[in-house]
């Protein structure tokens, strides 16, 4: 039974919210966020919290409530404070340098790679390893990381790629030369 779930969410003082026709729109100081509420789960929205109404005395109805009352919790989040994630570029050679919603990689191949963000992401490099990403929308920030990290996953014999700030590595023993 979801314990969470069914808490009301608390709106600021800067967060407005309308719900029409199952669409949830969260308005606030960074932006404004969409969801598609589903048929089953009904939200009670007045000017300071949104209440998700489902009978979580139902496993499936419970499910759904959590769910939902997750991702508003995060929509809410987005447009007060952001959220943010951090990449680091590990090998020789390796950098980053961005202009406007481009970032040119150098990841030791024998082309740059470039890649678009989406408007909703914004990035800044420190240096010439270190990428932050911001983004009111948790979903999208999440994505845009694991799009970028494709380019160069991270490997556990050198300890190259691009990484989540403060990740660690399990690194694996190479080849002994041992056996003739």
């Amino acid at each position: 039974m979801s314990r969470l779930g069914k808490l009301p969410l608390a709106l600021g003082s800067k967060v407005k919210a309308e719900y029409k026709d199952n669409l949830l729109t969260i308005k606030g100081p960074n932006g404004v966020l969409d969801y598609k509420v589903p048929e089953s789960v009904k939200l009670l929205v007045d000017a300071e919290q949104i209440k998700v109404d489902v009978d979580f005395s139902i496993s499936e109805m419970s499910m759904q409530g959590g769910t939902a009352r997750a991702l508003i919790k995060n929509m809410i989040d987005g447009v007060t404070d952001g959220f943010k994630k951090q990449l680091e570029l590990v090998g020789v050679g390796y950098r980053a340098q961005i202009a406007g919603q481009k970032i040119t990689l150098a990841l030791g191949f024998s082309h740059p790679v470039i890649y678009v963000l989406p408007d909703a992401v914004k990035g800044l490099v420190d240096g010439t390893t270190k990428i932050t990403l911001t983004s009111p929308n948790k979903q999208m920030l999440g994505q845009v990381c694991a799009e970028i990290r494709k380019y160069r996953p991270p490997e556990p014999y050198k300890g190259k790629g691009i990484l989540y700030a403060g990740e660690q590595i399990r690194r694996k023993a190479g080849k002994t030369g041992k056996g003739k």
